[in-house]
């Protein structure tokens, strides 16, 4: 017994030597080396799947984050490049006559390659610099393989996308064709001048003249652009706004008088005032919301206008165009087709005919009304503008309350205008039952076949609502809407009475007046008499004469009651309405105050804050405080942005200091950011057995690149060039080389060129990675060329008919799935370097 214990504790004795001569280092584990600043504890005992998932977490969320602080960043970005002056010129046509106006101090051009190229590429810039220093100025794969991916994501998919969104048969063309010329080249060149440094002069050794040259080649393209977009070696064009550029020795020249300037004028309104008068119960609030929309959407926004209000989206903040609930919405969607002040207006509407080299395909009327007994309803259908081709267009039917079937017959079908052909016509069949409904419509619309663009366009009247009046009944008769204003020196007032539910046979019925603030015989000629609606009438208008007294009077009122109908015919609900008689003061007075409103409202919707104030209270809650109009969408990602939202709240008011306090603090936040996004991006690829440049590829260049694509898809579909859609890309592709690259390498040249010592740069994957994009860079910027050419595309960039838009989607698309493909397997080994 005694000697098997000496036994064992000698072989204690030994294993406990053994091990207390290599101690375990906790500190040392999986991945522990990969990150600058994290790790940030020791994670030695965690298992490898929970420490995937906290990281991937994790990096989604400074996804979020980094979109947050790029929102107060670009709003820096705008308030700066959006600073003007004053400066006094000689009014044209006046000889010597002085007149001051306002300029802007950026150029456009100059703004979209510099700050608001920074604006949108700044975690990517960021990432590349922040690598090199944090390695000790060594080269790292993550950062130049994040602006490769990133460039991909761009040019690829952001295209794809915006192609794809616009509306069948539409199109949008690049107008600044010059300088997306310069831009589309330069973003290639920036790439074949990479695989140079790599691969060509000085394999993997970047050299201090080579680094420099890179970074020249950023003030290189903007100057060029500058010069492209004032035509310097081209006939000289009317530019669209005065503005200085570089400084203010720009020359002068003037253009027409915009329509829209981000404000509301008394006669935009009184003219608005017209169409939204027709719609019964709005309040002063609600035509104020009406009025701002219609601003906000004819106003030119540029690119980073988009990118802001993409950013607000995903966050659930406060947005940049405004908020109506659906009712409103739909009043809004039946009067935002006039131009706003179009009687008011010098100006005239813009020629859908192109000089009338495009036919002008569009119903004779928006709207019409049939009785059910008819049977049968026509539709005119017009062609205005060029006559001498053959067009043919696709007419359908579209269920609204009336149904195909039981109420009428659908039709689907195509007309062919021959040549010289103006008009053509329709029948519809309406399926009289014999059984009392309520009247109800249904939609006819005119769509194209697969045609050139440039010989055929819809006009505005491309859709049709029938109205199928129910015969059965004699109907109910009511007034419109429960009251009418009308001015003092209006002459007549014409107050509409309808007939709904029925018209069948001769019906009629008794108005009469009743004094309230006004008078009969002094402020109106009232009295009673009789409305008679023939068979088949739905609508008449009664008459009364507005005397206008010349003296200034507060409100006066009076009241018409409908009475004693005929011919089987009832009252409806509204059989009283009020006429409130208001003098060109009052009238003025009302104008004025919703002018104010809309005002109000547009300024609401500024990017610039001025206090932290409201900051902090726009931070704290969904939509900016807007709850009425907020969505459960955005309920969610404001509670997951919360957080972020009040951090980055401490951020100097874009206000202050003409927006350059806020653009610095905004910068360093998100240079911090980035740091932690490099750090988690590597460790976890690191901990799922992927490289750092797969990583950056994938998962690093999509979170940074997803704001641009929402922004890029919005300014797509609401702008009408595709200039702040994709011709920002190209632009933005060749700044992250230039800067992103050129920055980090010129530093870190410097640093080993003072050692004695070359900067070592390992082409390896990242070469292989540069030329694949490179050669389907080519390929797609070719493909895009040949669609602003080539008729069956649709000759724009953007949109065209159905079948080749898609197609050239989807091949994008997969251009960025083979880069993908290629650029991974090559890192792996699988395909050779080139």
């Amino acid at each position: 017994m005694s000697n098997l214990t000496t036994t064992m504790a000698s072989v204690v004795g030994q294993f406990t030597a053994a091990n207390c001569s290599k101690p375990i280092d906790i500190s040392i584990y999986k991945c522990s080396d990969r990150g600058i600043a994290l790790p940030i504890m020791n994670e030695y005992t965690w298992p490898i799947e929970l420490r995937g998932f906290l990281y991937i977490v994790g990096l989604l969320y400074c996804f979020l984050g980094v979109a947050i602080i790029a929102d107060v960043f670009m709003c820096a970005i705008e308030k700066i490049t959006s600073k003007t002056r004053m400066i006094k010129v000689a009014k044209p046509g006046t000889g010597d006559v002085i007149e001051e106006i306002e300029v802007k101090v950026w150029n456009d051009t100059v703004a979209n390659l510099t700050l608001m190229a920074l604006g949108s590429s700044a975690p990517e810039i960021l990432l590349s610099i922040i690598e090199i220093v944090g390695k000790n100025f060594k080269a790292g794969a993550l950062g130049p393989s994040t602006i490769v991916g990133s460039a991909a994501f761009n040019l690829f998919v952001i295209i794809a996308v915006c192609i794809i969104s616009i509306p069948n048969q539409e199109t949008r063309r690049i107008q600044h064709v010059k300088v997306f010329g310069v831009t589309a080249f330069s973003s290639i060149f920036a790439y074949v001048w990479l695989i140079f440094i790599l691969v060509g002069h000085s394999a993997n050794v970047v050299d201090l003249w080579e680094a420099i040259i890179t970074l020249l080649f950023f003030p290189a393209l903007v100057i060029i652009a500058y010069l492209a977009d004032k035509n310097f070696c081209g006939k000289k064009h009317v530019e669209s706004e005065v503005e200085l550029g570089f400084g203010s020795k720009d020359k002068l020249k003037y253009a027409p008088e915009p329509e829209y300037h981000g404000r509301m004028t008394f006669d935009q309104m009184a003219e608005f005032m017209k169409e939204v008068g027709k719609n019964p119960d709005l309040t002063e609030e609600d035509v104020a919301k009406m009025a701002a929309t219609k601003i906000s959407e004819n106003q030119q926004h540029n690119s980073l206008w988009y990118r802001i209000n993409a950013v607000r989206n995903i966050g659930g903040a406060n947005k940049l165009k405004p908020s109506m609930n659906e009712a409103l919405t739909g009043i809004y969607e039946e009067i935002k087709q006039k131009p706003m002040g179009s009687e008011m207006s010098v100006k005239t509407g813009p020629d859908v005919t192109s000089g009338g080299k495009k036919a002008v395909i569009e119903f004779a009327a928006t709207s019409v009304a049939i009785m059910e007994n008819e049977k049968k309803v026509g539709l005119t259908i017009k062609r205005t503008g060029k006559r001498d081709n053959r067009v043919i267009v696709k007419v359908e039917t579209i269920d609204g309350t009336a149904e195909a079937g039981s109420d009428y017959i659908a039709y689907k079908g195509s007309l062919v205008f021959d040549p010289q052909e103006a008009a053509k016509q329709i029948e519809i069949e309406i399926i009289d039952d014999n059984q009392w409904e309520p009247d109800e419509v249904f939609f006819v619309r005119l769509s194209f076949v697969d045609v050139d663009d440039s010989e055929i366009v819809l006009g505005k009247k491309s859709v049709c609502q029938v109205t199928i009046v129910n015969d059965d009944e004699p109907g109910v008769i009511e007034f419109v809407k429960p009251s009418f204003l009308v001015k003092e020196t209006t002459g007549n007032a014409l107050i509409p009475i309808q007939r709904t539910n029925g018209a069948d046979g001769k019906v009629s019925v008794v108005w009469k007046t009743e004094d309230m603030g006004a008078t009969h015989g002094s402020d109106y000629d009232g009295g009673e008499g009789v409305i008679v609606f023939d068979h088949g009438e739905i609508q008449k208008m009664l008459e009364i004469a507005i005397y206008d007294d010349q003296t200034m009077e507060k409100d006066e009122n009076f009241k018409i009651e409908l009475i004693d109908p005929t011919g089987g015919a009832k009252l409806g609900r509204i059989r009283k309405t009020v006429v409130t008689i208001v003098n060109d003061e009052e009238y003025s007075g009302i104008v004025s105050r919703l002018v104010n409103m809309t005002n109000e409202n547009l300024e609401a919707l500024t990017v610039e804050t001025h206090t932290w104030q409201e900051q902090f209270h726009n931070a704290m809650n969904v939509n900016g405080g807007d709850v009425e109009n907020s969505t459960s969408v955005d309920y969610v990602m404001h509670f997951l942005t919360f957080g972020w939202k009040v951090i980055f709240a401490i951020v100097p008011p874009v206000s202050m200091a003409g927006g350059w306090l806020a653009f610095f603090v905004a910068l360093s936040f998100i240079g911090i950011l980035t740091l932690i996004i490099g750090d988690l991006a590597s460790i976890f690829g690191c901990l799922i057995g992927l490289d750092d440049e797969i990583t950056a590829i994938t998962f690093v260049a999509l979170g940074t690149s997803l704001p641009d694509l929402f922004a890029s898809k919005t300014a797509a579909t609401q702008e009408k060039t595709a200039d702040n859609s994709i011709g920002n890309v190209t632009g933005s592709n060749s700044v992250n080389v230039f800067l992103g690259l050129g920055l980090p390498w010129v530093i870190a040249s410097i640093y080993w060129a003072s050692k004695g010592k070359s900067f070592e740069v390992p082409a390896k994957s990242l070469s292989f990675s540069v030329t694949i994009y490179a050669i389907l860079g080519v390929v797609c910027l070719v493909t895009v060329i040949l669609r602003r050419l080539l008729g069956p595309l649709g000759k724009g960039e953007l949109g065209g008919p159905k079948v080749p838009k898609m197609v050239t989607g989807c091949f994008f698309i997969f251009l960025w799935v083979l880069y993908l493909l290629l650029a991974s397997l090559n890192v792996k080994g699988i395909i050779p370097n080139l």
